[in-house]
């Protein structure tokens, strides 16, 4: 297995649902070291490396969340089965009979999200949507008081399982969590591409947390660089799907990194957009792009820090998101971080000066 893929592995497989990213944190921050010269962080757990190449030139964040979408334990009921709520946008389809692990302060738990089996389902009700309210995990205890002895409470971390996986001769990507450990992996990338490369700003890679729950650690990580321009990097839709004949959006796993030009949270800024595309033509890069109103990002909040940050949002077209089992192209990777380091080498002072 080749580093790019091993690295991709490491962060999929890592625990980390909103509020308890820790264990991906570690991780994150592993690779992230080797490639920085100091390592800031905010007090929710987001963090950023440092590489200067011009000290007086602006401050470039690149970030990831760290964050995916999970569960959290709310009830324990009196025969030991978990009440839960999600953690982030899930559709209740995706979810039943999924095993996840339970994180309490004792120890991690396998479970399995269970329901009423199909055979005690009226006929109306197997025509709908299963409601959240109405799942539990069960996780093999027979009472409250043995699921308390076993150190778990309301309040713990419920994580899918879905290990990391490839298909076509690695060509694909796949597992849970690449909304957005694609993302951390591509600011870890692209530093690399960085590393003895010059380029006239300070560059500021790193992760978010609390994505999934209302871009919240944006916020902070905003507070702790300060940019001047972002790049929100994280995963958008694929289209190339059954069920999206007729759909608006082209973009395409495999067919090129996607830019968002529009989402239901920021419009990015038009200079900074037009020097990606221009770019991305220089370099014969097939970029794609998306208007994406159902859903944002961390550039929500990075574009209003301060006076103002022109922002873009850079990623993959995906396939699957919020679900267990989500896929996306290498190819999109490699060429969202060829793209992105181009760019990050052409912006300087005078650049940044002249879109105002």
């Amino acid at each position: 297995m080749d580093a790019l893929q091993n690295l991709m592995e490491e962060l999929v497989n890592a625990k980390g649902v909103p509020g308890n990213e820790r264990g991906v944190r570690q991780v994150f921050q592993k690779h992230l070291e080797p490639l920085s010269e100091e390592i800031l962080t905010d007090r929710l757990g987001g963090l950023a490396g440092k590489k200067t190449g011009d000290p007086d030139g602006p401050k470039i964040l690149l970030a990831g969340h760290l964050d995916e979408i999970g569960f959290m334990v709310t009830y324990i009921t009196e025969k030991g089965f978990l009440k839960f709520q999600p953690l982030g946008g899930w559709w209740a389809h995706n979810m039943l009979s999924h095993r996840v692990v339970v994180q309490s302060r004792k120890g991690e738990y396998l479970g399995v999200i269970g329901s009423k089996p199909p055979h005690a389902l009226k006929v109306e009700e197997r025509k709908k949507v299963m409601d959240i309210k109405d799942m539990f995990i069960d996780i093999g205890a027979k009472s409250r008081a043995e699921v308390e002895e076993m150190g778990i409470r309301p309040g713990d971390s419920v994580v899918p399982v879905s290990d990391f996986f490839t298909m076509q001769d690695g060509k694909i990507w796949g597992g849970k969590a690449l909304d957005n450990r694609a993302g951390c992996a591509l600011v870890l990338e692209v530093l690399r591409q960085l590393k003895d490369e010059e380029h006239p700003n300070v560059v500021y890679g790193g992760a978010t947390v609390q994505e999934e729950v209302g871009v919240r650690g944006a916020g902070t990580l905003a507070e702790l660089v300060k940019p001047d321009i972002a790049f929100a990097l994280d995963v958008g839709m694929a289209y190339d799907i059954p069920g999206f004949e007729g759909h608006p959006g082209e973009a395409a796993m495999g067919e090129g990194p996607l830019m968002f030009i529009l989402d239901y949270t920021m419009i990015p800024h038009t200079g900074l957009r037009n020097l990606v595309m221009d770019t991305a033509e220089e370099l014969e890069i097939p970029l794609q792009v998306d208007a994406l109103m159902g859903g944002g990002t961390d550039g929500a909040k990075f574009h209003l820090h301060g006076i103002g940050c022109p922002t873009v949002v850079i990623g993959f077209p995906t396939r699957y998101v919020h679900s267990h089992n989500s896929l996306m192209s290498r190819h999109d990777f490699e060429q969202a971080a060829r793209l992105l380091t181009a760019v990050i080498k052409k912006l300087d002072q005078n650049t940044l000066d002249s879109w105002i």
